[in-house]
């Protein structure tokens, strides 16, 4: 609960200004508890209007996307694209396609991916966009077209020096690839407007499996910092799609056996370990449902509904599956059963009462902003390499991811440590964000 009066005011004037977006009020309420100190302690920031700039993004781009589906019926759906902050560099920040798009999700999501840029120390601005559109169920002819048209009217807004877009939940190397193809029509220009790219145009090794990768690599350091690894840990996964997929990869190699994966339908529990291999076919070759697993694996159980797989016993949590779907409830759960670190692949799975419930039971937190920043970090690679023409081998990569995450948390750690909160990465991870970012827009002026 805010304590500060000027930031308490600041959360009101935010709640009366979109007083119907909870998502992005949730988020924005989070991130000022955790600024507390640092208002205390700057007052120069709070003189600069620092804080009251940081809640309203720059720019908010809404529009009508229209396509047309194999039966020849006209379908249409809204676009979005919010271009949250600048000081930093361009905005970059993904795409998500999902029915439950909406103006509160893409603000939440772009509002969180200002300072998730600022950890990586690369120079990129925050932005996140989308439509309320479902891939699942569309033929490849229907996905092409609406990318299509949602890249004809999204081309005017982006760019490579000014907002380059990547994929998120229901976009992969497919509807990139739509949209890539769309942007080069119109622009008739060969540029890296967008990553995420496929390998013969552009697209970097090791992008699919960074966000996975670099979740376990922050994990890894939060498990070293109390003495502990993953090795011989069971480990709890939610979600199937790329950041689920990779992680479960990365905690194989660190030595964890991760023993429950999900969709949105269920979950399935193999208490001898996920068969990774299968998984991968059924989620990413097939496009199945998960619930196929159990038919293919002896041993193995399926429950339908996703929100019980965090009563699966397990020492480490990984939520990788969308926003708000760790509860209370679960976070009881899963300290009941003994897990000692949950870390956020997802953007904001858990709720604050969980978060603050784990904190209150010393459950070790990595927060998204932190924990799943690789997907951006290997994007701000991918961006380079695009810039000197070249690319760079997959171990090259994932050694900078390596290092950018171990930085990552290095930098949430200290700033905790240094703002009265040891250990609470939460406060660190939003404190170290913020400072570069304020420093920056402070020194650009008013206009920033």
């Amino acid at each position: 609960m805010l304590k500060n009066n000027y930031l308490i005011d600041l959360m009101d004037s935010v709640r009366k200004r979109d007083p119907n977006e909870s998502e992005f009020l949730q988020a924005v309420q989070e991130v000022l508890e955790s600024l507390e100190p640092v208002a205390e302690r700057r007052p120069d920031l709070i003189d600069a209007g620092v804080f009251n700039r940081l809640v309203e993004p720059e720019r908010v781009i809404i529009f009508r996307v229209s396509w047309v589906d194999d039966a020849g019926k006209v379908q249409v759906n809204r676009g979005y694209r919010v271009q949250f902050n600048s000081a930093l560099g361009p905005y970059k920040g993904g795409l998500r396609f999902h029915p439950s798009v909406n103006l509160s999700i893409i603000k939440f999501l772009g509002f969180e991916q200002n300072f998730k840029n600022s950890l990586t120390t690369l120079p990129l601005g925050g932005g996140k966009g989308g439509a309320d559109f479902d891939p699942k169920g569309k033929s490849d002819g229907e996905v092409m077209r609406f990318c299509q048209s949602f890249m004809t009217e999204l081309s005017k807004h982006i760019g490579q020096f000014l907002d380059i877009p990547a994929g998120d939940i229901g976009i992969g190397a497919r509807e990139i690839g739509y949209m890539y193809g769309q942007y080069k029509r119109l622009k008739n220009e060969y540029t890296g407007v967008l990553t995420g790219k496929g390998l013969t145009y552009g697209g970097s090794l090791g992008r699919k499996q960074a966000t996975g990768f670099g979740l376990c690599y922050f994990t890894r350091e939060m498990l070293k910092s109390a003495g502990k690894s993953f090795k011989g840990q069971d480990v709890v996964v939610s979600g199937s799609g790329n950041v689920a997929i990779y992680a479960h990869e990365k905690v194989a190699e660190l030595g964890g056996k991760v023993v429950a994966m999900s969709d949105s339908g269920g979950y399935i529990h193999d208490p001898s370990g996920v068969n990774l291999d299968m998984v991968k076919q059924i989620k990413e070759v097939e496009r199945g449902r998960i619930s196929e697993y159990v038919n293919r694996v002896s041993g193995a159980t399926y429950h339908e509904g996703c929100s019980n797989i965090w009563t699966v016993p397990c020492q480490i949590a990984l939520p990788c599956a969308t926003q708000n779907e760790l509860d209370l409830e679960a976070a009881k759960a899963l300290v009941k059963n003994g897990v000692i670190a949950v870390a956020e692949g997802a953007n904001m799975p858990t709720l604050p009462d969980a978060v603050e419930y784990f904190i209150q039971n010393k459950v070790m937190f990595g927060p998204g902003k932190a924990a799943n920043a690789g997907g951006v970090a290997t994007s701000g690679l991918e961006m380079t390499q695009n810039s000197m023409r070249l690319s760079w081998s997959a171990e090259e990569v994932d050694q900078r991811l390596d290092s950018i995450m171990t930085n990552i948390h290095d930098a949430a750690a200290g700033a905790a440590k240094e703002y009265g909160s040891p250990g609470n990465l939460v406060i660190g991870a939003n404190i170290a964000g913020f400072l570069k970012l304020a420093e920056t827009m402070k020194a650009q002026g008013v206009a920033y």
